[in-house]
């Protein structure tokens, strides 16, 4: 195959993307940033109250551009190595090779490094100069900064956010250290080969930042400091590289998908003590400053589109998440008490309080299905990993219940159908709203209650006796006549769809029914959804297709994915017009899914009676 001569986990080009959005992204679980941005962020930290809370915008030492003044015939290349989390830029002419690198270090998350590497390929003698161009200026929008005394040669400031997200609520600090850059680096005539490193550190502490700072000094030193981050890629690859034959497109698909969501989630083992993870976002930490990209908040897509692919390869990352899910309970809590119900209303958008921060009323007020989604990566993980200390121990068991008593607070009694509903709701399709008896929602609501009441006999809990009655009696709308279900009370068949909405009925909920009432769903909409919609919608109608062993058909959908991603970094767009969040995480999960779960057809459940794990596998 003649695609194999080409590495499929290495994306280079002659020239960079004429959109900015679309450059190649460096992160990792606490710093981020696009190559050449003069911007980066940190997991965590907002500026901003409520409905205006984004991503602090942190002035970015590592923003440099590398050039070579009055050179004739340089070849230039811009390579983002996904293999070793590595983005380079390559000026070569016959006499020399100029190299610049520039990562997020993997395990140590406070590091953020670049090097430049002059070596000689010809035996002159001229010296080699470079410049190194940088727009860095040490201010914010979001952060009052202040200067501090140099540390160990590197500058520092240091600041608090301006304005909290609550009243009354924490201000965070960033402090940040840097190696100053020289306006230019010279070779000179007897050295073949020399590099320079430069190194930034930041954290929310004086004390973080002198010590991550005094580490990568000390491994630079060494000469391991990039050695260090590639070997932490090596092992992560290890634990989840995925094989297939197929076209260069499809496997640089893969990789792209893949380098993008680890590149998000905090490394394994405790190497960074006291570090606390704030979730991901749908266009990740390189994205998020105001009016940008869902402004760095947190939504469903974490819990629903990417945590299941994280899950299948690390576990512990997926606790991660669930711990961020933990620790914002208490915003949950007053959320449900502010609209009147009972128990924990996870926010559509959420960010460092678990308080409701998505700008516009009508998605917080009505898109309660994601405090299910929320629920469900909890049950995707007791029964992958069978952690009872996350429930015991944890907080986990307080959420469940939390989780359990807001939605048997949400339910009315209907004396006409003799069921509960869910009235006034925006279901996955925002095309809709104030509608009564999504079926995605309800069936979520159904599944939420079931897995508290299973696992609450796991642990031997008395069941309360509301969750079992919601639980059986809750509206699922479902059309005998047409053996369908109608996406909500009064749907009319045709209506548009915005995205994938009742299709996930039958993954990831698992939602019990017939193979024909699942193919009867999947042509029911999927000839109304969006063709321009968001990118996770088609891997979810491919993931249908497959489990009806309609391998032509999924494969027509699956393909539908390609126009989300960009050249010649595969960064995904949300919208394949290019409008919404880039670096669209959400996109990439779904994609993720449809070859992890619905080429394989793996699942993992609880069985019906009992809280044990079972994997189905065709």
């Amino acid at each position: 195959m003649a695609d194999d001569k080409e590495d499929p986990a290495v994306f280079t080009s002659t020239s960079l993307p004429s959109d900015p959005r679309l450059l190649a992204t460096v992160t990792n679980a606490y710093l981020g940033t696009r190559v050449y941005r003069d911007i980066l962020h940190i997991n965590g930290v907002y500026n901003g109250a409520v409905g205006d809370t984004h991503r602090a915008d942190v002035p970015s030492p590592v923003n440099v551009r590398m050039t070579v003044p009055g050179a004739e015939s340089l070849a230039e290349t811009f390579t983002l190595n996904t293999r070793t989390g590595t983005f380079s830029h390559v000026l070569q002419s016959t006499d020399y090779t100029a190299t610049h690198q520039i990562y997020a270090h993997h395990s140590l998350v406070h590091l953020m490094a670049f090097s430049i590497t002059i070596r000689r390929s010809a035996h002159t003698t001229q010296p080699v100069t470079v410049q190194l161009h940088t727009p860095f200026v040490p201010k914010s929008q979001d952060l009052d900064l202040n200067q501090g005394p140099d540390f160990q040669g590197a500058h520092y400031v240091y600041g608090k956010t301006l304005v909290p997200e609550v009243e009354g609520g924490p201000r965070p600090t960033v402090h940040m250290l840097w190696t100053p850059v020289p306006q230019a680096l010279t070779l000179c005539g007897e050295e073949r080969e020399r590099s320079w490193e430069f190194l930034t550190a930041v954290a929310e502490s004086e004390e973080e930042v002198k010590r991550s700072y005094g580490e990568g000094v000390a491994l630079m030193a060494a000469g391991s400091l990039h050695s260090s981050h590639t070997c932490a890629w090596a092992r992560l690859w290890r634990g989840c590289c995925i094989d297939l034959d197929g076209p260069l497109p499809l496997r640089q698909a893969l990789y792209g998908c893949l380098y993008y969501l680890l590149s998000a989630i905090p490394p394994q083992g405790n190497v960074n003590p006291g570090f606390l993870f704030h979730g991901i976002s749908p266009g990740g930490l390189s994205n998020g400053t105001r009016g940008e990209d869902y402004w760095g908040h947190v939504f469903w897509d974490q819990d629903t589109w990417m945590f299941p692919n994280i899950l299948l390869f690390y576990p512990e990352a997926a606790r991660a998440i669930l711990e961020y899910r933990i620790r914002t309970l208490e915003g949950a809590l007053r959320n449900a008490q502010e609209q009147g119900y009972k128990g924990a209303k996870f926010p559509w958008e959420s960010a460092a309080t678990g308080r409701e921060v998505c700008p516009e009323d009508i998605y917080g007020a009505q898109e309660i299905h994601v405090t299910g989604d929320v629920l469900m990566a909890f049950e995707q993980y007791y029964c992958t990993t069978q952690d009872q200390k996350l429930f015991r121990e944890d907080g986990g068991w307080e959420l469940v219940g939390a989780v359990a008593q807001y939605w048997c607070s949400r339910m009315v009694w209907s004396e006409e159908e003799q069921c509960y509903h869910i009235k006034g709701v925006m279901p996955p399709d925002e095309h809709h709203h104030q509608v009564d008896n999504s079926v995605y929602t309800n069936a979520m609501a159904q599944r939420s209650l079931n897995f508290a009441a299973d696992i609450a006999r796991d642990f031997l809990i008395p069941v309360p006796e509301e969750w079992v009655d919601c639980a059986k009696k809750v509206k699922v709308p479902f059309d005998a006549e047409k053996k369908y279900h109608p996406e909500y009370d009064g749907y009319s068949p045709g209506e548009p769809v915005k995205q994938a909405d009742v299709v996930l009925l039958g993954f990831p909920l698992m939602h019990p029914m017939s193979p024909e009432v699942r193919r009867n769903d999947l042509e029911m909409y999927e000839p109304v959804t969006e063709l321009d919609g968001p990118a996770m919608t088609w891997s979810m109608f491919a993931v249908g297709w497959l489990e009806l062993k309609e391998v032509q058909r999924a494969q027509s959908q699956l393909n539908k994915c390609f126009s989300n991603i960009t050249e010649p970094f595969k960064i995904w767009v949300e919208n394949s017009d290019g409008s919404g969040a880039v670096n669209f995480l959400t996109g990439m999960g779904g994609f993720l899914q449809a070859v992890l779960f619905g080429y394989t057809g793996f699942r993992k459940e609880l069985a019906a009676s009992r809280t044990s794990s079972k994997a189905r596998s065709r």
